[in-house]
């Protein structure tokens, strides 16, 4: 340490001067290190709570298959084939609340899924500073919104509009047209699947816009500047940068949505119709998925092959949700894969 020299001090004087500098100054404070024990209790408590997840994965699985033993002993795999739907006569088939379940979280998807991506698109690389943060938090509250809300909207006012506006005119346009036809056909009330899939599509599209906003903007600026000093343009840069750089967060945002697609009980109850046949292949036949067969049923039933039933309902519902997430864990494995073999 060097000491600078005052006129008029003496090296003694400074000596003295700097002893008592550092007896005024105060030892630094030593901050505790966590040690060893710390350390293996916090992995102890992680670790359990992996554990405990998994335990209540399992606890679930069992009870929903001990529930719907009965129902699974007489029908088999049959009931997932079987149209049938008579409490009274003791005879159930899934068939029809798949087939609602899945055509209209397939409609959602093919909704959402590129208005998601525009919205995302446009928050991140084309909005103006003054309207990205108001747009994106209008954009979010819509996941404020109660379930039951989007299923009275649905119902009062969007199905009117929809039976007006869209199944009547399709309906006179493809009359007699032999495919097309058919996929409009119906009673032209604006309830069933297409109205069903399009409430789940607004529904869903506030949880992908907001994922695929986010890993859009973890992308490195650098990578992005550099395409557009390339001459790249702003399509470009999102399809052969971002895209690449963050498709395992924009296909979990996809994930995210189908999940709630799939789960969501009220809207759906409200504008899917609610029957329980399978006449046509219609977009807008009146239907029935699996959440709102247990909501509108499940209170009612009784102890038996009709309970047993509807759990058999909720333990396909559990299947279909394990092999969506398993397909989505294929199609990430594979894109890292194509990936290794591009280098």
């Amino acid at each position: 340490m060097s000491t600078t020299y005052v006129h008029g001090d003496s090296p003694a004087t400074l000596n003295e001067k700097e002893k008592a500098r550092a007896m005024t100054t105060p030892p630094p404070v030593k901050r505790a290190r966590s040690g060893p024990l710390a350390d293996k209790v916090f992995g102890l408590l992680a670790k359990g709570a992996a554990v405990l997840t998994l335990c209540l994965l399992l606890a679930i699985l069992t009870s929903l298959t001990i529930s719907a033993w009965p129902a699974i002993n007489k029908y088999g795999l049959g009931f997932l084939t079987s149209t049938a739907w008579d409490p009274v006569q003791e005879e159930f088939g899934g068939l029809v609340m798949i087939y609602g379940t899945i055509a209209t979280s397939i409609i959602a998807l093919l909704i959402a899924v590129p208005v998601s991506f525009g919205v995302a698109l446009f928050l991140t690389e084309l909005s103006p500073a003054w309207l990205k943060r108001p747009l994106g938090t209008a954009i979010e509250l819509l996941a404020a919104i109660p379930s039951i809300v989007y299923g009275m909207w649905g119902l009062l006012i969007f199905s009117p509009v929809l039976s007006t506006y869209v199944q009547q005119p399709l309906q006179a346009l493809f009359n007699g047209v032999p495919v097309l036809g058919a996929l409009v056909s119906g009673p032209p009330v604006g309830i069933g699947i297409f109205a069903a899939g399009i409430i789940l599509a607004i529904m869903i599209i506030p949880f992908i816009s907001a994922v695929m906003r986010d890993v859009f903007e973890v992308t490195p600026p650098m990578l992005k500047e550099s395409a557009y000093g390339l001459g790249a343009t702003t399509w470009e840069v999102v399809s052969k940068v971002v895209l690449p750089y963050t498709k395992t967060g924009v296909i979990g945002g996809i994930m995210l949505g189908l999940g709630r697609a799939i789960g969501e009980t009220m809207a759906v109850t409200f504008v899917i119709g609610n029957f329980n046949q399978l006449d046509s292949l219609s977009l807008f036949q009146a239907a029935n998925s699996i959440t709102s067969a247990l909501a509108n049923e499940f209170a009612e039933a009784g102890e038996g092959l009709h309970q047993a039933a509807l759990m058999y309902l909720g333990l396909v519902l559990f299947f279909i949700t394990f092999v969506i997430l398993s397909l989505s864990k294929l199609l990430l494995a594979q894109l890292r894969k194509g990936e290794g073999a591009k280098t």
